[in-house]
Protein backbone atom coordinates (compact mmCIF):
# COMPACT_ATOMS: atom_id res chain seq x y z
CA UNK A 1 0.00 0.00 0.00
CA UNK A 2 1.75 3.34 -1.14
CA UNK A 3 2.07 6.17 0.90
CA UNK A 4 -0.46 9.30 0.35
CA UNK A 5 1.63 12.86 -0.08
CA UNK A 6 0.15 13.95 2.83
CA UNK A 7 1.83 10.98 4.69
CA UNK A 8 4.82 11.25 3.47
CA UNK A 9 5.22 15.09 3.82
CA UNK A 10 4.37 14.49 7.71
CA UNK A 11 7.23 11.39 7.38
CA UNK A 12 9.31 13.89 5.97
CA UNK A 13 9.02 16.34 8.87
CA UNK A 14 9.33 13.83 11.44
CA UNK A 15 12.36 12.73 10.19
CA UNK A 16 13.77 16.16 9.98
CA UNK A 17 13.00 16.95 13.37
CA UNK A 18 14.94 13.65 14.43
CA UNK A 19 17.92 14.50 12.98
CA UNK A 20 17.65 18.07 14.27
CA UNK A 21 17.11 17.28 17.65
CA UNK A 22 19.32 14.25 18.18
CA UNK A 23 22.28 13.86 15.84
CA UNK A 24 23.87 10.80 18.01
CA UNK A 25 20.65 8.79 17.39
CA UNK A 26 20.68 9.69 13.45
CA UNK A 27 24.34 8.35 13.50
CA UNK A 28 23.64 5.16 15.33
CA UNK A 29 20.87 4.57 13.57
CA UNK A 30 22.46 4.29 9.82
CA UNK A 31 25.13 2.15 11.77
CA UNK A 32 22.56 -0.37 12.94
CA UNK A 33 20.61 -0.02 9.61
CA UNK A 34 23.99 -0.86 7.63
CA UNK A 35 24.97 -3.77 9.79
CA UNK A 36 21.37 -5.10 9.29
CA UNK A 37 21.66 -4.65 5.36
CA UNK A 38 24.76 -6.69 5.50
CA UNK A 39 23.51 -8.96 7.20
CA UNK A 40 20.70 -9.73 5.01
CA UNK A 41 23.13 -9.50 1.94
CA UNK A 42 24.77 -12.38 3.68
CA UNK A 43 22.21 -14.04 4.30
CA UNK A 44 21.07 -13.79 0.54
CA UNK A 45 24.39 -15.24 -0.62
CA UNK A 46 25.20 -11.66 -2.38
CA UNK A 47 29.14 -10.57 -1.98
CA UNK A 48 29.51 -8.08 0.61
CA UNK A 49 32.66 -5.69 0.98
CA UNK A 50 34.50 -5.80 4.13
CA UNK A 51 36.14 -2.55 4.89
CA UNK A 52 38.44 -2.98 8.33
CA UNK A 53 37.29 -0.91 11.13
CA UNK A 54 39.70 2.42 11.91
CA UNK A 55 40.52 0.89 15.56
CA UNK A 56 41.69 -2.49 13.12
CA UNK A 57 43.74 -0.59 10.76
CA UNK A 58 45.24 1.49 13.71
CA UNK A 59 46.17 -1.28 15.66
CA UNK A 60 47.63 -2.95 13.06
CA UNK A 61 49.98 -0.18 12.19
CA UNK A 62 51.00 0.28 15.72
CA UNK A 63 52.28 -3.21 15.57
CA UNK A 64 53.85 -2.61 13.01
CA UNK A 65 55.71 0.42 13.94
CA UNK A 66 56.89 -1.70 16.96
CA UNK A 67 57.79 -4.50 15.21
CA UNK A 68 59.97 -1.94 13.04
CA UNK A 69 61.41 -0.35 16.34
CA UNK A 70 62.72 -3.42 17.94
CA UNK A 71 63.96 -5.26 14.62
CA UNK A 72 65.92 -1.69 14.67
CA UNK A 73 67.17 -2.03 18.04
CA UNK A 74 68.06 -5.48 17.92
CA UNK A 75 70.75 -4.72 14.54
CA UNK A 76 71.97 -1.88 16.19
CA UNK A 77 72.50 -4.05 19.92
CA UNK A 78 74.17 -6.55 17.75
CA UNK A 79 76.45 -3.96 15.70
CA UNK A 80 78.02 -2.55 18.84
CA UNK A 81 78.71 -6.06 19.99
CA UNK A 82 80.13 -6.89 17.05
CA UNK A 83 82.61 -4.00 16.85
CA UNK A 84 82.84 -5.06 20.74
CA UNK A 85 83.91 -7.96 20.02
CA UNK A 86 86.50 -7.01 17.20
CA UNK A 87 87.99 -3.79 19.43
CA UNK A 88 88.67 -6.54 22.74
CA UNK A 89 91.73 -8.68 21.16
CA UNK A 90 93.11 -5.19 19.76
CA UNK A 91 93.41 -3.45 23.06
Amino acid sequence: MAWSQDEERMLAQIEQHLVDDDPRLVARLESFNERARRSEDRAAGRAVRHTPRRSTVIIAISWFLIATLVATLLILVLREGAAAALALPAA
